[in-house]
């Protein structure tokens, strides 16, 4: 299956928003729908996951009339970081509640502990009336470095490879291949840039970074040519450089960073992403007038593109 299609389901940065000056954009946080190569990959668990998750479970309802002949939920989730805006839809994502859902989660870990580790303690054990271990799904969590490669092969779950441990023959261009390296230029612990490649196209999700002057060259290298890039766009240069409460340092963008970034990286097509919540729909409006082109546009939640 050819597919490669994008669909955003979060845009927020920091926390939710629900206000009538809200509705353009949306309000929830970090959440990206991608179907490729006949593969659900999920980007980021924040509130947007939940619409995600009940749509899913609509259609699993409507796939059959009984449990045993219903088609369940196949997906893959994967994560940039663990800050709360970009994990706290899980709970709440339906599927995982049904037996019948196979899962994966995986996403980068501190040194002292497992990613399931602190993703348990973080959303389960102390806040949620379910422990993780609750969960009835199939579910997989795994812990990603840098060296990682993701495949996914038809009608398969994604196999994790180390680069030196790759061979010949261990993905073709049929097979979706995701690459990833983790950005330090994001308190505490950094966050995982990823790159998602399928029959010559490419996409990268480089959400939640601070750029440098000059650009950020590890992302340049790491996204040359892409088509689109999906990239962190949280304030406005004046925002970013007040004098009262400067947000340098906070691990963010500006929209002059995105498409400077755009620019040395040669990307088709930018992704203003992860807004302030405290920008309304009036005052993405006007940045949009001052940023937005035919080939850099803001994201909004309904916002679909399809790279093939």
């Amino acid at each position: 299956m050819s597919d490669f299609k994008v669909k955003f389901r979060g845009v927020r940065g920091s926390y939710p928003v629900a206000h009538k000056d809200f509705l353009k954009y949306g309000g929830n946080t970090a959440c990206l729908e991608i179907h490729v190569g006949g593969h659900l990959i999920i980007l980021d668990a924040g509130t947007g996951l939940i619409s995600l998750g009940n749509e899913l479970m609509q259609k699993y309802i409507e796939s059959g009339t009984t449990i045993t002949d219903r088609t369940p939920v196949r997906c893959t989730i994967l994560l940039s970081h663990i800050h709360l805006d970009h994990i706290q839809g899980f709970p709440f994502f339906r599927p995982s509640h049904l037996a019948s859902t196979r899962m994966a989660l995986l996403g980068g870990v501190s040194y002292n502990e497992t990613l399931e580790q602190e993703l348990a303690k973080l959303l389960f054990t102390k806040s949620f009336p379910l422990d993780l271990g609750d969960i009835a799904a199939d579910l997989k969590i795994m812990d990603l470095n840098e060296t990682n490669y993701i495949i996914f092969k038809s009608g398969e779950m994604p196999k994790v490879i180390r680069v030196n441990d790759l061979k010949d023959g261990d993905y073709t261009e049929d097979d979706v291949v995701i690459t990833c390296y983790k950005s330090y230029a994001h308190p505490q612990n950094g966050v995982f840039i990823y790159r998602i490649a399928y029959k010559g196209k490419i996409l990268v999700y480089a959400t939640d970074k601070e750029s440098y002057p000059g650009g950020d060259k590890k992302l340049v290298k790491f996204a040359k040519n892409c088509d689109l890039l999906i990239h962190d766009a949280q304030y406005s240069t004046e925002d970013y450089l007040s004098i009262y409460v400067p947000k340098q340092g906070y691990g963010h963008s500006t929209f002059e960073m995105a498409l400077e970034c755009q620019q040395q990286v040669g990307a088709k097509k930018l992704v203003f992403f992860h807004f302030d919540p405290s920008y309304n729909d009036e005052k993405l409006d006007l940045l949009a007038e001052e940023y937005a082109s035919d080939n850099a546009i803001f994201a909004y939640e309904g916002l679909e593109l399809n790279l093939i």
